[in-house]
């Protein structure tokens, strides 16, 4: 093919690769193609889009040609297209002197982008468009060709080690130069400083544009790292988007807007209308894209501490220093930092309170951990001992406390929430805890809260300084801010740029968040009490399961009581898991926060006395009201998350309980007719018995079904006007319709002949028996009634 005709064909193969932008074209499908189930065309996808691959090559063959493809402005994240609709360029170089309007008749707005930049747009931006992809079978987003080739681009764009690998050898360009900057119809206001291109910046003095190949290294792995960051990240409400401006922007925007509005008086507000709905985008990120998120942040980690040592004179740094070690240097704070912090404060607040959180919960430790992604190991030993943070990690915790005090806060409120007896749960409270109680790591959280509470000096550059310090958000293509060595006045300028002028901070070692840490601690001690109940639970029922519990009754199953619970499903195994990790996590954060042991003790024993008189879970929290008892936030709280619970018990008449699945339904319906008739029959003469003060007086008592003497049970809330009957005493056979009971007598009656017993002689046995068992339990205990019959 020609280059003309591969100029073509160029926007509809990558189409074809990565779907349409409507996502009504799937393409390749990349996210779902697997090694596992489609082996070859798994292995054709990544050697064809590898960066050494065919794809690539062609991408650099129109890029030395300088052609121009069109993105719609449509289809970018919400606050980056509502911006460029309202005509005010974003901070982010990448969309410098792109922007193009339509021509007469044209539908809207596009960027200008060259083959790479339009390439790398459509792979990042087919993780959020082709969301409803068909799947016919399991698939795991960190095994899919997208999640491969997302690591295999960061790798060979941002490498670790060496340098970035310059284009094949088909490509007779070095550098790519800029698109030709294009004047719109309507002047644009940029809401950041106009950066300059650090591209200009190396090669302005160059008399061609291939004379510098470092211009190059660094221009792919800034526009690749861009994109990913604005198509991933860049995602929030209004609110959200204009706290993150500084004041003085915020004054430039409205000045344009009201000279905008001055000029068009047709409708104004209508257009503020509409800007108000495309920055609030409906922005819900999967699991997927999480978890590629935190391969980036974990990458960017690694790509940052493989920074060389800095010379002995910083004010070098940018003369002697190769373009990739200073990228290297501001990678993360300039590229990452602001807007992952907005992305993790969206995923906090709207997630889903259930375990799939836990991809979230990963990105967000990476982020705080980048000691983890150093390039010294720790040293082996038998038993790995926690390994303590080094001060040299001072500063970034410093420059990023609200991902550390914030954020953690935030989770805070949300495993308030959770039901902490679910393991998967109760292991996200632990990693968090693990985390942070890392020796070292909290001294220097609390360092860096102390430097930011420093009262500030009165002093006029400062206050300057800090009104004009560029968006963290910006590019790399900017010139160097001056030095800042003052570490409050670091720390202060992270968090007004990130959370604005006004915010209040709220301490994470300070009272309030003490009392939500205790108020975890206390949660924790319930979920253990409340897995040593369904544990205990599980193991009476495995032996009331037995064999030995055919020949017995149970007087659960006879007054329709229901004591279980659905985590009862869970299994031993992980309910010892959820105690380990409970009793691993509140000791951590008893270290964290530096907990009283004897505060924490007599929690534990408030949590712990939580039994009643049939040694059962307490009531949920309740008052008493003329309607009975009524449940408060409390109790509602214990009862959504299964802390507490009411027995519930069938009420009513006992003899039409609905057939249970141990019952035989034909022998429940003939023995209730029976019963029925000997109750109709012998009803007065039942009364007088039961109501004798003598010894047969309490042995009919016990042989006969009477409700004001059955053991008294705690309800749960019922109405005013609930009506009470009174059968009075009868007779209950109904017990002899059970399978257990039916199993029991044919296996007696099996049995007797070995010992020479007749039917009628073992019919004798057994009432006699049965007849002493009763006359004993009379007297022992009077009204207690171990079944109703």
């Amino acid at each position: 093919f020609s280059l003309k005709e591969l100029h073509g064909i160029f926007p509809w193969l990558v189409e074809s690769i990565f779907g349409s932008l409507d996502g009504i074209i799937v393409g390749w499908n990349l996210r779902c193609l697997q090694g596992r189930t489609n082996p070859t065309e798994y292995s054709v996808a990544l050697d064809f889009l590898d960066p050494s691959g065919p794809m690539m090559k062609l991408v650099y063959k129109l890029q030395a040609e300088e052609y121009r493809y069109d993105f719609p402005v449509s289809y970018l994240p919400g606050p980056v297209k509502a911006s460029i609709q309202e005509q005010v360029l974003p901070e982010c170089s990448l969309y410098h002197n792109k922007v193009q309007f339509p021509s007469s008749g044209g539908l809207g707005l596009n960027l200008a982008l060259n083959p790479f930049e339009y390439y790398m747009f459509y792979f990042a931006i087919s993780l959020i468009t082709q969301k409803n992809s068909p799947v016919t079978h399991h698939v795991s987003p960190s095994n899919s060709a997208y999640f491969i080739l997302v690591d295999t681009y960061l790798k060979c764009f941002l490498p670790t080690e060496g340098s970035v690998l310059p284009p094949p050898s088909s490509n007779p360009g070095g550098a790519i130069p800029s698109p030709t900057p294009r004047s719109p119809a309507v002047p644009f206001t940029s809401y950041g400083m106009h950066h300059t291109s650090l591209l200009k910046r190396h090669i302005a003095h160059q008399p061609s544009v291939n004379a510098d190949p470092a211009s190059q290294e660094i221009w792919r792995s800034e526009t690749l790292l861009q994109i990913f960051v604005e198509m991933w990240l860049h995602h929030y409400s209004l609110e959200m988007y204009q706290k993150m401006q500084s004041p003085h922007v915020k004054l430039e925007v409205l000045h344009y807007r009201l000279s905008i509005s001055s000029k068009h008086h047709g409708s104004p507000a209508q257009s503020s209308y509409q800007a108000l709905h495309a920055y609030q985008e409906s922005f819900k990120p999967t699991e997927e894209h999480v978890l590629v998120v935190r391969l980036l942040v974990k990458h960017l980690h690694a790509f940052s501490n493989s920074l060389k040592p800095e010379p002995l004179s910083p004010s070098a740094h940018s003369h002697t220093a190769s373009p990739l070690e200073e990228f290297k240097r501001v990678v993360i704070p300039r590229f990452v930092q602001e807007k992952l912090y907005i992305f993790l404060q969206h995923c906090f607040g709207h997630w889903p309170l259930d375990a799939s959180f836990r991809a979230v919960l990963e990105m967000w430790l990476s982020y705080l951990q980048p000691w983890r992604y150093a390039p010294e190991k720790p040293p082996q030993s038998a038993e790995p001992l926690p390994r303590s943070v080094s001060e040299k990690w001072a500063a970034f915790i410093q420059e990023n406390l609200l991902m550390y005090t914030k954020l953690f806060v935030g989770f805070l409120n949300r495993a308030l929430r959770t039901d902490l007896v679910s393991p998967k749960n109760a292991l996200m409270v632990f990693r968090v805890a693990k985390v942070f109680a890392q020796p070292n790591l909290a001294e220097m959280i609390l360092k860096g809260e102390q430097l930011f509470l420093e009262p500030e000096l009165v002093i006029p550059h400062r206050q300057h300084r800090l009104f004009m310090t560029p968006t963290l958000g910006g590019s790399f293509f900017s010139s160097w801010p001056p030095t800042i060595t003052d570490a409050s006045f670091k720390v202060k300028s992270h968090v007004y740029s990130l959370e604005g002028q006004d915010f209040q901070y709220k301490q994470m070692f300070g009272t309030e968040v003490r009392n939500l840490v205790l108020k975890l601690a206390q949660l924790i001690c319930q979920a253990q009490q409340t897995a040593k109940s369904i544990s205990d639970h599980s193991a009476e029922t495995t032996a009331s399961q037995s064999f030995f519990s055919w020949f017995r009754f149970t007087p659960s199953e006879m007054n329709g009581s229901y004591t279980g619970n659905d985590l009862d499903e869970i299994g031993q195994d992980s309910i010892k898991k959820t105690d380990e990790y409970l009793e691993k996590a509140l000791e951590y954060l008893c270290q964290i926060f530096k907990l009283n042991e004897a505060q924490l003790t007599q929690m534990m024993m408030k949590c712990g006395t939580a039994e009643d008189e049939n040694g059962k879970k307490q009531l949920p929290d309740c008052i008493e009201s003329e309607e009975g008892l009524v449940l408060t936030p409390l109790g509602r709280y214990q009862i959504i998350n299964g802390l507490r619970r009411f027995e519930v018990r069938y009420q009513g008449d006992a003899e039409l309980q609905p057939i249970r699945s141990y019952e035989n339904a034909t022998l429940v319906r003939l023995l209730f007719r029976l019963s029925s008739a000997l109750n109709e029959r012998f009803a007065a003469q039942m009364d007088v018995l039961c109501s004798r003060e003598d010894f047969v007086g309490r042995l009919c008592r016990y042989h006969l079904t009477h409700p004001h003497l059955v053991q008294k049970i705690r309800r749960s809330p019922v109405a005013k006007d609930r009506t009470s009957q009174n059968w009075g005493p009868r007779i209950s056979l109904r017990f002899l319709a059970s399978y257990r009971t039916l199993v029991s007598l044919l296996l007696i009656y099996f049995i007797a002949p070995w010992f020479h017993i007749g039917p009628v002689g073992c019919t004798f046995v057994i009432l006699m028996g049965y007849f002493l068992y009763a006359v004993i339990m009379t007297f022992f205990s009077e009204g207690w009634k171990p079944h109703e019959h």
